[in-house]
C-alpha cells in the first residue's frame, strides 16, 4: 500500500468484534500451514484472560497486523517446550496474572501492508507492556520459514549464524534480530505442520533491563542517585577532633542537599602528620595510621546520623607491620566495608615503604553497585573493567595529586573509564598547601563527575566540575536507568561489543 493512501494508523486492543476480519487475515498469512487460524472461543478466552496482551494495528479502519501474547510463569517450562505446551493445548490456561515473562504466541502483518515498519510498532508495544508490568522479559518461538531451502546443506544452528551474518535472508528471523531479540535455543517440533521451517523454531528472548525483583523489605532501590563530592582544603589542625569536626561539616553540607553519597579525597587526614614532621617520612605516616580505626568509627557514626553513604577517601593502615593505603565504605545502614589501593606509586613505595593491596571487588548499596579505585589505580583499565563485569554503576576515585600533570593523568584516565565501562565516575581531590608536612607540600585538584558519551548524556562526558584549586562541595545527580538504556541501545555498546572470543580480562583466584 502506498503511504499517500494512508489516512490513519491506529494501535488498538483486540476485541471480539474484530474476529471475522482477524480470521480472514490469518488464513491469508498462514496459507502454507495446516492450522491457519484461531477459533472464536479461543480468541474470546485470550481477550478475557489478558486483554492488554492482544493488540491490532488498523490502517484506514482495516486490520493490518496483530500481536497475541500470554503472561506465563516461565520457570514452569523448559527451553525445549512446544507451542502446544506453552499455550496449554491451545486453551491458554498457562496464562498467569503473576507470571514473570511475556510470551508471544502470534504476530503478523498483512502482505499488502508490509514494508511500513508496522511490525516494529507491535514489538515496541510488547516491550513497553513488559516494562509496565515489571516482567523479566519477552520470549517466543520464532519460525525460520526459509530454512527448508537450506536444510539439506546446513543445520539449524548454522542457518541462524548465516542469517545473523547476513549471508542468508530470512524475513522473520532477520526482523526479530533487528528488534533486539537474541536467539538462545533451537527447538525441534515446536509448531506442528510448519514445513517451511522444517519443523524447527528458534527460541528468541528480550530482557527487560528495568526489571526489579520484588522485595519483602521496605526499601526503594534508587534510580536517580545524588553524589556529593568534597574538594578538601589542606590546612593544619590541632588534633583529630578538629579534623573530624571539619569532615562532619562537609557531611552535613552534602546531606542537606539529600545526597546519597559523600566522597572524600585520598589522604585528606595528612595534616595530622605535622606534629611528627621531625620524624622520617616513613615513621611519620605510620604514626598517622594510628588514627585510622577512630576515623572509620567516626565516619560510620556520621553515615548513620546524616543518612548518607560515605566513601572515606583513604588513609594509611598498618596490618602485621605492613603499611597499606586503604579506605572504607560506610553505609547509612551502619555496615562498613574496606577497599585497598592496589598499585602504589613509586613515591609511596620509596618514601613511605607502602605496600599494594590484594583485594578488588564491587560493593552493593541502596543506590546500585559501586566500585572504588584510589588515585593511581584509576590509571589501570583492567581494574575498572573487572568491576564493570561485576555490574558496577558508579566508580568513585578519591585522589591526591601535587602537580597539574599528575592530576591530568587521573582526570583523563577516569573519563576513559566512564566511556569504556558505561558507568559514572566521580573523582575528588584535595587543594592547598601543607608547608609543615614533608612529602605533602602542594596539592592540585578539580573534582568532577564523568558520564559516558552518548545522546542521553552531556556531549563532552562531563556531568559536573568543581572550580580548580578551591575548597568546595560538588553536587550532581546521575540516572542509573540511562546506563541500562546505553548498554542495550547506545550508539556504541562498549561492554556488549567486546570480542570475548579473542580476549578476556579476569581476576585471578587467590592462592
Amino acid at each position: 500500500m502506498k503511504v499517500e493512501n494512508i489516512e490513519n494508523i491506529e494501535l488498538q486492543y483486540l476485541t471480539i468484534n474484530d474476529y471475522q476480519e482477524l480470521k480472514q487475515a490469518m488464513i491469508e498469512v498462514y496459507a502454507n500451514m495446516q492450522s491457519t487460524h484461531w477459533e472464536e472461543p479461543q480468541i474470546q478466552a485470550l481477550i478475557s484472560k489478558f486483554p492488554d496482551g492482544q493488540v491490532v494495528i488498523k490502517i484506514n479502519g482495516e486490520l493490518a497486523g496483530c500481536a497475541l501474547s500470554l503472561r506465563v510463569d516461565y520457570d514452569q517450562f523448559d527451553d525445549h517446550h512446544t507451542y502446544k505446551e506453552i499455550t496449554g493445548n491451545y486453551t491458554f490456561n498457562t496464562h498467569s496474572n503473576v507470571g514473570d515473562v511475556l510470551y508471544g504466541i502470534d504476530v503478523f502483518i498483512m502482505p499488502k501492508y508490509r514494508g511500513l515498519r508496522l511490525g516494529r510498532r507491535l514489538y515496541d508495544y510488547r516491550k513497553e507492556l513488559c516494562e509496565k508490568l515489571n516482567l523479566r522479559g519477552i520470549a517466543f518461538g520464532g519460525r525460520i520459514p526459509n530454512y527448508h531451502k537450506h536444510s539439506h546443506l546446513i543445520s539449524p544452528k548454522e542457518y541462524i549464524e548465516k542469517v545473523k551474518r547476513k549471508e542468508i535472508h530470512d524475513p522473520v528471523l532477520n526482523f526479530q534480530i533487528s528488534n533486539d531479540f537474541h536467539p538462545s535455543k533451537v527447538m525441534k517440533g515446536y509448531i506442528e505442520g510448519d514445513a517451511d521451517s522444517n519443523d524447527f523454531a528458534v527460541l528468541l528472548e528480550w530482557n527487560n533491563v528495568y526489571y526489579q525483583k520484588e522485595s519483602t523489605k521496605a526499601v526503594i532501590k534508587k534510580k536517580v542517585v545524588r553524589l556529593g563530592l568534597i574538594q578538601w582544603q589542606m590546612r593544619l589542625y590541632k588534633n583529630l577532633e578538629e579534623l573530624m569536626q571539619q569532615a562532619e561539616y562537609f557531611v552535613d553540607a552534602v546531606s542537606a542537599y539529600r545526597s546519597d553519597f559523600a566522597l572524600f579525597p585520598e589522604f585528606f587526614n595528612a595534616p595530622l602528620m605535622a606534629d611528627n614532621n621531625h620524624l622520617p617520612e616513613s615513621k611519620a605516616i605510620r604514626e598517622l595510621a594510628k588514627y585510622t580505626p577512630e576515623i572509620v568509627q567516626k565516619f560510620s557514626e556520621l553515615a548513620i546520623s546524616y543518612n548518607i553513604n560515605i566513601i572515606t577517601g583513604s588513609f594509611p593502615e598498618l596490618i602485621d607491620g605492613m603499611l597499606y593505603n586503604v579506605g572504607y565504605l560506610c553505609r547509612r545502614d551502619g555496615s562498613t566495608e574496606r577497599y585497598e589501593k592496589l598499585h602504589v606509586t613509586p613515591d609511596e613505595a620509596k618514601v613511605w615503604g607502602m605496600q599494594g593491596g590484594n583485594e578488588l571487588k564491587t560493593f552493593d548499596t541502596d543506590c546500585g553497585k559501586i566500585g572504588v579505585l584510589i588515585c593511581y589505580d584509576s590509571e589501570f583499565p583492567e581494574l575498572s573493567r573487572i568491576l564493570a563485569a561485576e555490574g558496577m554503576d558508579i566508580l568513585f576515585v578519591p585522589f591526591l595529586t601535587d602537580t597539574q600533570n599528575g592530576y591530568s593523568r587521573v582526570r583523563h584516565c577516569a573519563q576513559a573509564r566512564a566511556i569504556e565501562n558505561e558507568c559514572y565516575v566521580a573523582i575528588a581531590g584535595s587543594v592547598g598547601n601543607l608547608p609543615k608536612v614533608n612529602n605533602m607540600d602542594i596539592q592540585f585538584a578539580q573534582s568532577m563527575v564523568f558520564t559516558p558519551c552518548d545522546f542521553s548524556f552531556p556531549a563532552n562526558g562531563i556531568k559536573a566540575e568543581a572550580t580548580t584549586n578551591t575548597e568546595m562541595i560538588l553536587i550532581a545527580d546521575v540516572d542509573l536507568d540511562l546506563l541500562k538504556d546505553l548498554n542495550q541501545f547506545g550508539s556504541v555498546r562498549n561492554l556488549k561489543d567486546r570480542r570475548t572470543d579473542i580476549y578476556e580480562v579476569n581476576k585471578l583466584q587467590k592462592k
